[in-house]
């Protein structure tokens, strides 16, 4: 009799769990919603710079779901399953395809690299067609050009970005995405970089298929601020001027290369997703993360097009920077 009385009282599979299962529901809603997140402090831009990293979240809910025998948790799990499928689940699948046209390879060669020429070596190894760098020190500049003038006879060179080409170039000219020396970056930013030093251009690259408009830009960096959150002012600045630049571009082939310190989700970049698509989400096999080299956590580093076609995406082997190199192949 006592046995039954407590069988009787243990709560049945369906009242079991009820923190895990709100867990669950949240996670989904939050994956679900993420553009209605507030991005006061920055807090929307950091959810969706790392917004699919929060599947881990559900193995994790799934296994107190079974340790606590709970069906309505199992249940609720299906929210965030669905969701981060729906968000993510196409970038599982291979969707490179052969052949291309065009091979263009994107590297944030960092200030502090300290083998400049073996990272040029390394990149002209690669066989693109046009070959774009950003964060080179004034320093390096010269050994970027002394070491990539074989392979590339024609580059271009704003500021801390260039453009290397195996094809002629024309009409470049500097795109002004620097907010200046202001808030709580200014005291951090490398002694390596000029204040004033340009970080974006546009050039045009002449093809047997007609002209195509190549921006190379290294928007401002983001940072984890105790007093301001998730710092992101100069980078959002960026991405707004450099939007309008490519709204404005009469040439109708476009491609912007470059790292834009944010992943095709953050709505930051929305000005240029909306116009341009990813080479990476078109045509690449898995994410495609890029920074940090080490132990690369997000895509930061971007390869986006307009009337042309991506064929492949893929990432490059390290070299002396905290970024990877990317790569894709583009088609007319």
């Amino acid at each position: 009799m006592r046995r039954a009385v407590r069988a009787l009282a243990r709560p049945g599979p369906w009242k079991r769990g009820p923190v895990l299962a709100a867990l669950a529901l949240l996670l989904g809603l939050l994956m679900l919603m993420h553009a209605e997140i507030t991005d006061r402090g920055g807090l929307g831009s950091l959810v969706e710079t790392f917004l699919p990293w929060f599947g881990l979240f559900i193995p994790g809910l799934l296994a107190g779901a079974l340790w606590r025998r709970s069906a309505a948790a199992v249940v609720a799990l299906l929210l965030p399953v669905v969701a981060w499928l729906s968000l993510f689940g196409g970038l599982l699948l291979d969707r490179s395809r052969s052949g291309g046209d065009l091979t263009v390879v994107s590297h944030n060669v960092g200030a502090e690299n300290p083998d400049p020429a073996g990272t040029a070596r390394d990149l002209a190894a690669s066989g693109a067609d046009l070959l774009a760098l950003e964060e080179m020190p004034p320093q390096a500049t010269a050994t970027y050009e002394k070491e990539l003038a074989e392979a590339y006879p024609y580059h271009a060179v704003k500021g801390t970005v260039g453009l290397w080409s195996k094809l002629p170039l024309s009409d470049t000219r500097p795109v002004n995405v620097v907010r200046g020396n202001v808030g709580p970056l200014a005291e951090t930013r490398p002694v390596d970089i000029p204040v004033d030093a340009p970080r974006a251009l546009r050039t045009v690259v002449s093809t047997d298929h007609g002209p195509l408009a190549v921006y190379v830009a290294h928007l401002g960096s983001v940072r984890v601020m105790p007093r301001n959150g998730f710092w992101t002012d100069s980078r959002d600045f960026g991405a707004v001027a450099l939007a309008k630049a490519v709204t404005a571009e009469q040439v109708e082939r476009v491609m912007v290369l470059g790292d834009m310190n944010g992943t095709t989700d953050d709505r930051a970049l929305d000005g240029l997703t909306s116009q341009l698509h990813s080479a990476q989400d078109a045509a690449g096999d898995g994410f495609g993360f890029s920074w940090p080299a080490s132990f690369p956590v997000a895509r930061i580093d971007q390869i986006l097009v307009r009337g042309v076609d991506p064929e492949s995406s893929w990432i490059l082997p390290a070299t002396g920077s905290d970024h990877l190199p990317v790569a894709a192949a583009i088609s007319w």
